[in-house]
């Protein structure tokens, strides 16, 4: 028999929570992003759930191959874009579509014979820092392009660093004011939107949104949590006690005994540790459900095993349920105990971790 451990994938969720998207974001086409395979939610089933969106955005172009031989026909983008020439013989061929970033892709776009048209996302540094053409170097960079590309083929884009909070929206407003800039009063397609700018800062839409996080049923908005934004959590862990320990005053629980009960109370031992995804450093205090009910985490978190508190709860031992996150405890609440984000546990998800959906 199996471990208990498991994630159930909510494919319906998925499904919802691309149509608040859209809610937010009525005009534009939408570019789910599927990068981390689906953000730990399975690269092929998330895209499934997504077929009615417009196009896909990932990194790597072995994930975007696999896309399309499983007969997806939207747009798929390539991130990061390409590294080789090589590439761009698979990136032709399969019809993808990339960004380019750096002076060396447009060389190689101009050095490589293509048979077919390939779209292109040229990415300007508005002020992330991270991929992206200068604002100076854009001018230039348009005008190589112009020579090989139809304007319907040039999509400007950038990345918001601060559209998630509330004290951003001028850091928001002077990227927009720095990529309209760039941009040169050219009438090209623009993409600017991550899932927080979807929510919170509907002049950044553009033609092209790229939602992430709240397709899989995370807030991207500190403070906000999904139920009020309407997403519903995709991904639920959840595992069973195996054991239970009663504790007297002064022992302690797990390596260093970084728990020590103040008076005779009861743990339970889940199924369930760093090895499967769960955060290791996840302190005492780290909220869980067991049998529907709401507990803490104490002590350390093992490779394959944790401990929660049974206080007041007589009716939970052995076999009963338990919620790492998901429905009922949104991952989010999770990750800030943790001190972490919901991004890093959904893409956590452990190689030997059982999917349900």
């Amino acid at each position: 028999m199996s471990r208990p451990i498991q994630a159930l994938i909510d494919l319906s969720a998925i499904e919802h929570n691309l149509t608040v998207v859209r809610r937010h974001a009525p005009r534009p086409q939408v570019m789910a992003v599927v990068k981390a395979d689906a953000y730990g939610h399975g690269l092929l089933r998330a895209a499934d759930a997504l077929k009615r969106a417009e196009g896909f955005a990932m990194l790597e172009i072995d994930a975007a191959i696999q896309l399309r031989e499983a007969g997806h026909r939207q747009a798929i983008l390539l991130l990061e874009g390409f590294f080789s020439m090589e590439e761009l013989a698979w990136i032709e061929r399969y019809r993808l579509s990339t960004v380019i970033h750096h002076r060396e892709q447009i060389e190689m776009l101009s050095s490589y014979k293509r048979r077919s048209p390939v779209d292109i996302f040229v990415k300007i540094n508005t002020g992330m820092h991270r991929l992206g053409f200068s604002l100076a170097e854009i001018p230039s960079v348009l005008d190589a392009l112009a020579a090989d590309f139809p304007p319907h083929r040039i999509t400007l884009m950038t990345h918001l660093a601060r559209a998630d909070e509330s004290s951003g929206d001028e850091s928001v407003a002077a990227q927009m004011r720095s990529f309209e800039a760039a941009a040169g009063g050219r009438r090209l397609p623009c993409s600017l939107a991550n899932s927080a700018a979807i929510l919170r800062c509907p002049g950044t839409h553009g033609d092209w949104v790229r939602p992430g996080i709240m397709l899989y049923g995370a807030s991207p908005l500190p403070g906000t949590s999904a139920a009020a934004l309407d997403l519903r959590p995709a991904m639920t862990v959840s595992s069973r006690i195996i054991a239970v320990q009663a504790l007297q005053g002064g022992d302690g629980v797990g390596y260093g005994h970084a728990f020590r009960a103040d008076r005779p109370m009861r743990v339970g031992i889940v199924a369930g540790g760093y090895a499967d995804g769960y955060p290791r450093h996840a302190p005492t205090g780290t909220p869980v459900l067991v049998n529907g009910r709401r507990t803490r985490l104490v002590g350390r978190v093992s490779m394959d095993m944790l401990h929660v508190d049974l206080s007041g709860m007589e009716d939970a031992g052995v076999g009963s349920p338990v919620t790492l996150w998901g429905k009922g405890l949104p991952v989010d609440e999770v990750a800030r105990a943790a001190g972490t984000i919901a991004y890093e546990l959904l893409c956590a998800l452990a190689p030997r971790m059982r999917i349900v959906t």
